[in-house]
């Protein structure tokens, strides 16, 4: 199989739904049922297989882990999600801003900037 085939794509990309729900349960140390609150909070939306089974990225799976690190010391769930989801938030808002600092830095240092 080589990189330029469908799959090879797949295997890098974050949110490819790779992880069945028992899997990504397994790999964080918790049950299914603390995957389906999570739903239910609706800090992560599994997508759906054919046959209805529900499907986790690694994202989705970074997301649950900081989830439970924070239900872990005592955070209740609803309170874990909403943090998570502001930290998520507020993360890309600063790559944003760096974004346009960046931009901005390129303009300023191009011909007719005045800095000469």
């Amino acid at each position: 199989m080589t990189a330029d085939t469908p799959l090879g794509g797949r295997l890098d990309d974050d949110d490819y739904p790779a992880y069945t729900m028992g899997r990504a349960a397994e790999m964080l140390g918790t049950t299914p049922g603390f995957l389906r609150a999570l739903g239910e909070s609706r800090l992560i939306t599994p997508l759906r297989s054919e046959g209805g089974h529900r499907r986790y990225s690694r994202y989705q799976l970074r997301i649950a882990a900081r989830a439970r690190e924070l239900v872990d010391k005592g955070t209740p769930i609803e309170a874990a999600c909403r943090i998570v989801i502001l930290e998520d938030q507020l993360e890309e808002a600063q790559r944003i801003n760096a974004e346009y600092r960046r931009a901005a830095d390129e303009g300023s240092d191009g011909p007719g900037s005045g800095s000469g």
